[in-house]
């Protein structure tokens, strides 16, 4: 992984998938389901938020041609691209994994949400791109489209599986049996779509959202090990204490390359 240099802010710390195939934003079909699970977690606990920006320009997100998939094309508003850096105002940064890598009690366990994330094939992409799950929690991958797509995943501690989805209104549910960040979800139809997927053991994760804002609630008191990870800037770790209830307010910045 590789580590960027970042800045902490009051506090110490801080899947798409198919082929064929700037960085605005452009219409496209809503996530069916939050990225981030509801997780019943201790009110009582401390919460680490905070916002995720990168400086630089941000890089052009490629173009994706969708002139052979007129189901997919009608559902945009604006030419469709992918989603390797999405940038909001003031360079806010979304789909960023962020999650407690280290610090949790030894042997405490946490139970898996009975809801199922949905993954959504619509428009020839995936919602949402980038997510989380606990490790046997339930993933419901589901095609919107009325077109074949396949989706693959690229697992290197969990069991690869290649699933076909023909028609619209098919689904199909999966877990994972390992922690893993992150795991990549690719279609063999259309080379342009990806989504990743992290993996953790504990509920303590967020994806940053279209404003760069996170948040990480109900851990218990200690010392905790923060990544942050992105797609093409890389990652980032930090050390922050949480004591009783308190709200810690960390700042990540990515360097853009």
């Amino acid at each position: 992984m590789n580590g960027r240099i970042f800045s902490v802010v009051g506090g110490m710390f801080l899947l798409t998938v198919c082929s064929k195939g700037d960085g605005t934003v452009q219409a496209a079909p809503p996530a069916a389901q939050p990225a981030v699970p509801t997780v019943d977690v201790s009110a009582a606990g401390g919460t680490i938020t905070g916002k995720i920006k990168f400086t630089g320009a941000a890089p052009r997100n490629p173009a994706i041609d969708m002139s052979e998939e007129a189901a997919c094309k009608a559902k945009y508003t604006t030419p469709p691209t992918e989603e390797n850096v999405v940038a909001g105002p003031a360079n806010a940064l979304s789909n960023v994994f962020v999650y407690v890598s280290a610090g949790v009690p030894a042997g405490q366990t946490f139970t898996a949400p009975t809801t199922p994330v949905v993954l959504d094939q619509n428009g020839c992409r995936y919602h949402p791109h980038v997510f989380g799950v606990m490790v046997g929690q339930s993933i419901e991958v589901r095609n919107s489209d009325p077109l074949l797509h396949n989706i693959k995943a690229i697992a290197k501690k969990n069991r690869p599986f290649n699933v076909s989805q023909p028609n619209a209104g098919m689904t199909k549910t999966v877990t994972f049996a390992a922690p893993e960040v992150m795991v990549n979800l690719e279609c063999n139809v259309h080379g342009w779509m990806h989504a990743y997927v992290g993996v953790r053991p504990d509920p303590f994760f967020a994806v940053s959202g279209p404003d760069g804002s996170f948040s990480i609630k109900g851990l218990p008191p200690g010392t905790y090990t923060i990544e942050a990870w992105h797609e093409k800037f890389g990652t980032q770790t930090a050390t922050v204490t949480i004591a009783g209830t308190e709200t810690k307010t960390a700042n990540i910045t990515f360097a853009a390359h």
